[in-house]
């Protein structure tokens, strides 16, 4: 018999999971109450931009496995699992906003027709699966049994078909651990590691992992800032760290620091919970901090190669917050060109995929039909975002186009004496001031000193 499946919430991870279960061989219902989004995917229209997403999207819909409703009774129906993969945004304070699980755990009580197992799939506090199993209990219609199950998932932007369908480990969480059991044999055909563990070891698992992977980040850019001070070359650093079996290679790019959906939320929330119990989190906090400081070094790096930057055209190389993704949640563009604004600099920009997203959250910049045209009369270039397309173009074509030929690469993307020779002034980001060699061009020296108190406030 095959396995039917509903999905809650059309969103990234909703997405992702439907059209996974899908290629599986799972008869699977997505469910999206917001009646734009929900004509926009009947017409091929996706929300993001996840490389994979589409082509499998598109074959399983015009197959049979996959079905779109807006209709909760209708998407439930004969479905043995409701896996809930809708939004939960921090708030101002850190806490997760938990309004849209609540308001999906009632409606599954009052629309399923018969037992049900509730998989929380939406990263969750720890706690979420008791408050979830307290609403379906006041608010179900009938007798019929359900259990509620936290699965978080562990998928990369822009790598989530592959993360879904080739994960590392599946983490299943329930106090009833027939619930557990069941939803685990649903990835059996995976062949990965399945870890059965009580529902709060599983909630607080997600946020323990994306905190981690955040702390790595800060660490090898608080390195950085070291790095660049004594002139050496932070990759060589991390490649070291990184050989060490003990550390593992993961995470340890120095550059702008982290952004997304995940990583900011997941570190806040878990700040907001330990200080829910009055547990201090030193570490926790620094990691933010250190994330939140990189988009001024970058910014402290233009006015110490160009003296006053009010007036300047700076073109932006890349927009969302990772490549593969039009995702513009916490990215470092959004950060460091904020900062470019507040000193009067002019700003162009290009992505490939995030300028539609962009133009809603900053209108006043100036998009750009591809890099050639950011290079163009542009002061200086900052390197944002890593995409592929970056490091096959003409960096002589480039440099030659500017008025002042900086390249500030926030990513370390390029190979420094490549960019020297191109005609760059070159400067990454914990590579060294050695790194940088000027060529014959006139410019305003002006050295100051970067802004590195700690910032207090978690709030970004």
């Amino acid at each position: 018999m095959v396995r039917r499946i509903s999905v809650i919430g059309a969103g990234y991870v909703g997405l992702v999971t439907a059209a996974c279960f899908a290629e599986l061989g799972y008869r699977v219902t997505l469910l999206e109450i917001d009646p734009e989004r929900l004509d926009a995917l009947e017409h091929g229209v996706f929300p993001v931009h996840e490389p994979g997403l589409p082509e499998l999207w598109q074959r399983h819909l015009a197959g049979g496995r996959l079905h779109l409703t807006g209709n909760y009774e209708h998407g439930l129906e004969g479905s043995e699992f409701a896996f809930i993969a809708v939004g939960t945004p921090s708030t101002k304070n850190g806490k997760p906003d938990l309004r849209w699980i609540r308001s999906a755990a009632r409606s599954i009580a009052e629309a399923a027709n018969g037992p049900i197992i509730v998989v929380n799939k939406s990263t969750v506090p720890v706690g979420t699966a008791d408050l979830v199993a307290k609403i379906i209990a006041r608010y179900k219609r009938n007798n019929h049994d359900f259990a509620v199950v936290s699965n978080p998932e562990f998928l990369r932007e822009g790598w989530a078909v592959f993360d879904f369908l080739h994960p590392s480990r599946v983490v299943v969480g329930s106090a009833d651990m027939n619930a557990a059991q069941a939803v685990s044999q649903l990835y059996e055909p995976l062949g990965c590691p399945i870890i059965l563990c009580d529902a709060g070891t599983a909630e607080m698992s997600k946020y323990a992992s994306n905190a981690f992977l955040a702390a790595r980040i800060s660490f090898i850019n608080e390195i950085a800032l070291l790095c660049d001070k004594f002139g050496v070359n932070v990759m060589d650093v991390a490649r070291v760290v990184g050989m060490e079996s003990r550390c593992g290679d993961g995470y340890l790019g120095a550059g702008l620091g982290w952004g997304g959906s995940c990583l900011p939320k997941d570190v806040r929330g878990l700040i907001y919970m330990a200080g829910s119990q009055r547990v201090s989190t030193p570490l926790l906090r620094s990691v933010l901090r250190v994330n939140l400081r990189q988009p001024q070094i970058v910014v402290a790096k233009l006015q110490r190669l160009l003296g006053s930057i009010r007036g300047k055209t700076i073109g932006i190389l890349g927009l969302s917050f990772k490549p593969d993704t039009d995702d513009m949640r916490e990215a470092s563009s959004l950060f460091v060109i904020s900062l470019l604004k507040e000193h009067g600099c002019q700003i162009k920009a290009y992505d490939p995929a995030a300028i539609n997203n962009a133009a809603k959250l900053m209108p006043t910049v100036t998009y750009c039909g591809d890099a050639y045209e950011v290079a163009e009369g542009s002061d200086a270039i900052v390197l944002v975002t890593d995409w592929d397309e970056f490091k096959e173009l003409d960096m002589i074509r480039i440099s030659s186009s500017m008025a002042c030929p900086i390249l500030i690469d926030g990513r370390n993307l390029y190979d420094p004496e490549e960019m020297i020779q191109a005609g760059f002034i070159y400067e990454g980001v914990g590579r060294g001031e050695i790194s940088r060699k000027k060529p014959e061009v006139t410019l305003v020296k002006h050295e100051i000193q970067p802004e590195l108190e700690a910032i207090e406030s978690i709030q970004s």
